[in-house]
C-alpha cells in the first residue's frame, strides 16, 4: 500500500469544505489523538490493552479516512503486544502525516 500524503487533507477539506484554519486544526486534533494512542500501544503490556489502544487507533483513521494507518492499526491488534514491527510501522506512518 503506498502512502498519499494529501489524503488527510482532502479527507478533511471534503468533510468540513475549503476552510484552511478549521482544516489545520482537525489536522492537528487528529495528530494529537492519533499520538495519544500510538503512545498507549507503546505502553501496553496485556493483549487488551494493546487491543484496545489498536482498535482506538483504527477508529480514529478511519474517521478521518487514514487508510494506511487503519490497515496498520488492524495488523496491531491482531498481533501481540509491543510488536515491535508494527510500533515502528505505525510510528513511521504517523511521521508522514506530520511532514
Amino acid at each position: 500500500m503506498s502512502f498519499d500524503p494529501g489524503a488527510l487533507d482532502a479527507a478533511l477539506t471534503a468533510a468540513v469544505g475549503n476552510d484552511p484554519v478549521l482544516v489545520a486544526d482537525l489536522r492537528n486534533v487528529f495528530l494529537e489523538s492519533a499520538a495519544r494512542q500510538v503512545n498507549a500501544l507503546g505502553r501496553a503490556r496485556c493483549d487488551a490493552n494493546w487491543r484496545m489502544a489498536a482498535w482506538r487507533l483504527h477508529g480514529l483513521a478511519a474517521s478521518f479516512g487514514a487508510v494506511e494507518l487503519m490497515a496498520l492499526a488492524e495488523d496491531a491488534a491482531a498481533g501481540a503486544p509491543g510488536d515491535p514491527v508494527v510500533l515502528r510501522r505505525i510510528r513511521a506512518t504517523m511521521n508522514l502525516y506530520t511532514s
